[in-house]
């Protein structure tokens, strides 16, 4: 059983296998090209955000940093805990592999944030941890962008700080419940990317994290591009077939 066309010289004759295949292949560079296309538009966004950032230092208010939009720039008061510190494995910079270093920053109104110190590069093994500390015993103001921790699109990669009294503690993409519990004290939800100009700090060249817009916009125009393909190699190569 095929589905076939005729009209006079023409003839044109496709199976159903080959029709429902074909279709199938459309729908699904259709719908990746739809997804890389909304990608592009929620990396726009967050653009938007982190460029908007730049513009102005407000201070924190009572509660949660939920309140304020991502990348918000802040200016904190407060005593960091550098007996307590996380690094976050598998952050890379420049293509060298390294660290990014979590510090606690216990707040004058109780709460406690964490403080991306920036990053460190691998040096030996990971046996080897850097050393990271110093001397946090006075109080002082910081300022930086609000940001969710980064995640990784495999749970493979998602290790969390193992227990036990051994500081700093090494994890991979925790999330900040897992940094909690082994701070043993509630956190906020979001970390403060701390400012290049700020002490204490190590590389912060904070940018967005993954492709640009324009990757996106380029997948999504090639996906379609595939969708486009397929339909014109169906009707081609089924006309070349009854034609033999």
């Amino acid at each position: 059983m095929a589905l076939t066309v005729k009209s006079g010289h023409f003839h044109w004759s496709a199976s159903w296998f080959m029709t429902l295949l074909t279709l199938a292949a459309i729908v699904l560079f259709v719908r990746l090209g739809l997804w890389q296309w909304h990608r592009a538009q929620e990396k726009t966004t967050l653009q938007q955000q982190f460029d908007a950032g730049s513009h102005s230092v407000t201070g924190l208010p009572s509660g949660s940093t939920d309140v304020l939009p991502r990348y918000a720039q802040v200016k904190l008061e407060g005593t960091y805990d550098s007996e307590h510190q996380f690094l976050l494995d598998n952050i890379s910079h420049d293509a060298r592999a390294g660290y990014e270093v979590l510090t606690p920053l216990r707040l004058t109104d109780g709460h406690t944030l964490m403080v991306n110190r920036g990053w460190l590069p691998l040096v030996g093994n990971r046996h080897q941890l850097p050393d990271v500390q110093f001397d946090s015993g006075a109080a002082l103001t910081v300022t930086g962008r609000l940001d969710n921790l980064p995640v990784v699109g495999i749970s493979l990669g998602h290790v969390p700080p193992q227990p036990g009294s051994q500081w700093p503690k090494l994890t991979s993409f925790p999330t900040m419940a897992d940094l909690s519990v082994a701070l043993g004290e509630p956190l906020d939800s979001r970390q403060l990317l701390l400012n290049p100009g700020e002490p204490h700090g190590f590389v912060r060249e904070w940018q967005l994290n993954g492709f640009g817009p324009g990757r996106h916009l380029s997948y999504a125009v090639q996906w379609w591009g595939f969708a486009t393909l397929a339909l014109v190699l169906y009707g081609y190569l089924n006309w070349q077939r009854s034609a033999r």
